[in-house]
């Protein structure tokens, strides 16, 4: 219990395995909570208009987080620090996160009061498929929503700051309390103010969450602050010249939700219905991509700081093949689990089984990729803790330009569905770039990359997701009508126990050594941390 009390000290300083293990927690426990929002707003809104127009008005505010503050917080700034931080530099390290603050701050602060101004304009030229109603409800939404932009990228700073010191879990528990006050403000508010409840929750979560939880973190800490605008200082320029590209450029893995709700603006609770199916999907990439590569982002940039470059190169080549392998097996399962599993998530209230049906579809398609984007996340902060932002932001960028008249054709081709095509072809061209760059510039060689484990599991996922299917068969779920949920349970129930026991055999056969792989516990899993760290790895491998 002691043990267990000491790894959620918020003073704790956790290593890297330790550290992915509080993320990957708390990240599931705020996508549980991710799914009771998704799930009220399914029951309360259903798949209509004004749903589409809450979705859709997500897209301006994150474009200003993006384009003004792209990177600045978790990718570039927490790099800069982390180096300080191993120089013994911590005056500096205080210095240059004021400024970065301040200066900032205030971009953010001008980019949302003109954001406010032309948000209609914005609104009708991306949403032409809206109606009157939806273009008016989006532009009230979204006016709601822009200002807590201010708060993510501050919260974010200060997280960063967190991060290097090790600290994660203020940084953890903020999206838990963000998605927490959205249900609040749709709970509390859904009767008087309807749909834009939840937009006023999302602003209340903002500061409460990322914002708040952060700041109380470093205070905690002694990190300091002092108003600043000292824009010569040259670690700020510094900054500046790792952040432009990222502020400049656009990566699909942001543009993806954009791009979604662009083309499927034109149908009545596509928007919507997309968003769900994406939303579930962002569940596994979160806890096997994006847990996994917040906590190795310190660990990435101390080992590169330090010279450190083979042991670099290992590490992110164990990182990518452990986050894949597991992701290729869990494909499988949702694949073969997509139609009960939405239909027990969604399905009540305003969300029909035929809503289920469609999202389903999409839920389906969207899940091939799961590895790509898991993988994706791990080689962009390997080119981040190298110091090198321009590479991987130009070459994303031209990705994703190059996907456009993939989204635009298979659109128009297969109706929506398309789109999810579409998604998962442009994240793989993003992954593959990534990857094919690393190894050019001799950063991460793919040769040493674990591709007769990898085969492994993709072979073991293609059978079990097969089997799996065909099993499912023996419980059909009703086509028609209200669906069942006894159906749900024992499909889900038949599948996954068919795919645990073809997973299990198939490894087994094939002599993974996979299932090994994720149970270890050697430091040289993470090379990046101290020697004397050895031992708290040891422990917290079997702490609960």
């Amino acid at each position: 219990m002691t043990k267990l009390l000491r790894f959620f000290r918020p003073s704790h300083q956790h290593t890297a395995f330790s550290a992915t293990l509080l993320l990957m927690g708390t990240v599931m426990l705020s996508r549980v909570i991710g799914y009771v929002r998704e799930a009220y707003i399914a029951y309360a809104f259903g798949a209509g208009p004004q749903t589409d127009a809450y979705v859709a008005a997500f897209t301006l505010p994150d474009w200003l987080n993006y384009i003004v503050a792209g990177g600045a917080a978790s990718i570039t700034f927490i790099s800069i620090y982390t180096r300080f931080l191993a120089e013994k530099r911590d005056a500096d390290a205080q210095k240059t996160f004021s400024i970065i603050i301040t200066v900032m701050t205030a971009v953010m602060i001008a980019g949302t009061l003109v954001t406010e101004i032309f948000t209609p304009h914005f609104v009708r030229w991306m949403f032409r498929g809206f109606s009157t109603q939806q273009v008016e409800l989006c532009v009230h939404l979204t006016r709601i929503l822009l200002p807590a932009q201010i708060f993510f990228y501050v919260g974010g700073v200060v997280s960063a700051v967190l991060l290097s010191h090790r600290l994660f879990l203020f940084p953890a528990f903020g999206p838990l309390l963000y998605n927490v006050f959205i249900i609040m403000g749709g709970v509390v508010g859904g009767h008087r103010v309807v749909i834009a409840s939840l937009a006023y929750g999302a602003l209340a979560g903002s500061f409460a969450g990322p914002f708040l939880a952060s700041v109380i973190g470093a205070a905690r800490i002694g990190t300091g602050y002092k108003v600043s605008f000292d824009v010569t200082n040259p670690a700020f320029r510094e900054w500046v010249r790792l952040s432009v590209p990222l502020m400049l450029g656009v990566s699909l893995v942001t543009a993806d939700d954009w791009i979604l709700r662009h083309y499927a603006a034109s149908g009545i609770g596509d928007i919507a219905r997309l968003n769900y199916a994406k939303r579930l999907f962002a569940v596994p990439i979160a806890v096997l991509g994006q847990a996994t590569g917040q906590a190795s982002l310190p660990f990435f940039a101390r080992l590169f700081n330090e010279k450190r470059l083979q042991e670099f190169a290992t590490t992110v080549n164990d990182s990518v093949y452990r986050v894949s392998a597991a992701s290729f097996l869990a494909t499988a399962w949702m694949m073969a689990a997509a139609l009960p599993l939405l239909d027990l998530v969604y399905r009540r209230g305003r969300f029909l089984f035929s809503d289920t049906q469609t999202t389903a579809i999409y839920f389906f398609w969207f899940s091939l990729s799961l590895a790509l984007w898991s993988a994706q996340g791990l080689y962009a902060r390997a080119f981040y803790a190298a110091g090198d932002t321009l590479t991987p932001m130009a070459a994303v960028t031209i990705i994703t330009a190059a996907s456009l008249p993939i989204y635009s054709i298979l659109f128009h081709r297969l109706g929506v569905v398309g789109l999810a095509f579409a998604s998962d072809i442009g994240i793989g061209l993003n992954l593959f770039a990534l990857a094919w760059l690393l190894h050019y510039r001799k950063l991460v060689s793919l040769k040493e990359l674990r591709w007769d484990e990898l085969g492994k599991s993709v072979l073991t996922a293609i059978i079990a997701g097969a089997i799996s299917l065909q099993v499912a068969k023996v419980i059909p779920l009703p086509l028609t009508g209200h669906g069942s949920r006894t159906a749900d349970l024992l499909q889900l129930g038949l599948i996954t126990i068919t795919w645990s026991a073809a997973v299990a055999a198939g490894l087994w056969l094939l002599r993974s050594q996979l299932p090994s792989d994720l149970r270890r516990r050697k430091v040289a899993a993470y090379p990046s941390v101290a020697q004397g760290e050895s031992k708290e790895i040891m422990r917290a491998g079997t702490e609960p």
